[in-house]
């Protein structure tokens, strides 16, 4: 069994707990191990002072102190400290508010270039890909990066302008930034690296930066946000941390991309701990259910309806919100994946008495060549959204109990089945298919309660 892990490694470190509240800029950052791997995923929060310093926020307390963390990440927060103070040397969260100016809350839209860095540790001469291979797999070359965001956000984002530089040679060894053997020092990797490229890469012209390594970091490849000045005033950045593993195959870099804007993992509803079991989503199990380049390696099947709405990327009228009590009939739903839709493609339906933040999704997915080419069928696939949990998007499961990695028929519903969620709250019934999609009756029910969250 995997069991995610929840914590702030090296990059944040806790000060001394301070009466008063800590205000700042919130960053996040995801790790995650290798396919097969024993080592558990990793999540850590923190917040930067106006003086620069690195505040750790317990995780839990942070989730719970939001609402809706993931809304936060870049954005300038308070945070209010529990009585308690302190949990394993990190801040526990009391509340976690905006501050400031109103900035927009977790969409990202337009063109947004990276700045890949390849940097090789002093110790370490190994030159795993030249330069043109990242060149060519940042590009909008068919099924390369641009051309995979610019498909799946329907053209509302790009990578244009991205660039490669290096390689570049870290001023020390590998085990001086894993002085451990277990721990990244993220930080340490991210301004050295960016340090030995400053010469020749104007970091003005980028918001994200991969940094690409030539040996493995710690357990895990990352992907996320961090706060720096490069070339203007400090300012968050999206940033991912590449071992050679995490860009031999596009899906993982996609991945950690994805964390980078701003991205949660998806998961399952087998409650095992393990992020990586859900194939409808890169964000979740990138290596299950996906198609193969012999240069590219696995290619990133696309994000989750969840994912697609939280970057604001589902126009208004390609959802339909079911809020009120009765029977909707009829609803045509097109595939996820289709970017001229004029049906519904998000179906969203609110549960009695639960904050916002607590839902459901209907999406379809449906088989098409490139990304989607190796699903494992076509279907209607139903997510229960909590946001106060690490993992914010669950697929359901109609088998018991849940299958292990929910490419499996129980988590795929097609014409004939439906899908009734506790307490009654909802009932999806798949009538029909069409050339692009499914038919659904959709019931949001009478006596539906909902009190303590899913179950």
């Amino acid at each position: 069994m995997i069991r995610a892990v929840i914590l702030a490694a090296g990059l944040v470190a806790a000060l001394p707990i301070a009466a008063a509240p800590v205000s700042g800029t919130l960053e996040m950052r995801w790790g995650d191990p290798p396919p097969g791997s024993a080592q558990a995923a990793r999540f850590e929060v923190g917040v930067v002072d106006a003086d620069g310093r690195r505040h750790a926020i317990d995780a839990d307390s942070a989730l719970r102190a939001s609402g809706d963390l993931f809304r936060q990440i870049g954005r300038p927060v308070t945070v209010t400290v529990a009585e308690d103070g302190l949990r394993d040397g990190r801040l526990r969260a009391e509340t976690i508010m905006p501050y400031g100016p109103v900035l927009p809350a977790g969409g990202v839209t337009g063109s947004r270039p990276w700045a890949t860095l390849l940097c090789r540790f002093a110790d370490v001469p190994a030159e795993p890909n030249p330069p043109s291979y990242f060149e060519t797999l940042m590009s909008d070359a068919q099924g390369r990066l641009d051309h995979y965001w610019q498909t799946v956000s329907y053209g509302k984002v790009d990578i244009a302008g991205s660039a490669v530089y290096g390689w570049f040679t870290l001023p020390h060894p590998r085990s001086h930034y894993i002085p451990d053997g277990e721990s990244a020092d993220l930080l340490a990797l991210f301004q050295d690296c960016t340090g030995v490229a400053d010469a020749t890469v104007d970091f003005s012209n980028f918001v994200g930066i991969n940094t690409m390594y030539n040996a493995d970091l710690d357990c895990c490849a990352w992907g996320g946000s961090l706060w720096a000045a490069l070339d203007g005033p400090a300012r968050s950045w999206y940033v991912t941390w590449e071992p050679p593993w995490g860009y031999a195959n596009q899906a993982p870099l996609a991945h950690e991309m994805g964390h980078g804007f701003g991205l949660p993992h998806a998961n399952n509803s087998d409650r095992d701990g393990d992020p990586y079991d859900n194939p409808w989503d890169v964000m979740s199990g990138a290596w299950y259910n996906v198609t193969f380049d012999s240069t590219f390696g696995w290619q990133p099947q696309h994000i989750g309806i969840w994912s697609r709405d939280h970057l604001g990327w589902v126009d208004p009228e390609r959802q339909l919100v079911i809020d009120s009590i009765g029977v909707h009939e009829g609803i045509v739903l097109d595939r996820a994946s289709l970017a001229d839709s004029s049906d519904v493609q998000m179906i969203k339906v609110t549960i009695p008495g639960a904050p916002a933040s607590r839902h459901y999704l209907i999406e379809a997915r449906v088989r098409t060549p490139l990304y989607e080419g190796a699903l494992a069928g076509d279907a209607v696939i139903i997510t229960e959204v909590d946001g106060t949990r690490v993992e914010p998007a669950w697929s359901v499961d109609a088998d018991v109990p849940p299958a292990d990695v929910s490419n499996n028929a129980g988590s795929m519903f097609v014409v004939g089945e439906s899908w009734t969620a506790p307490d009654d709250a909802m009932q999806v019934d798949v009538v029909g298919r069409t050339d692009e999609g499914f038919v659904l009756n959709v019931r949001r029910g009478v006596d539906a309660v909902f009190a303590d969250g899913f179950d």
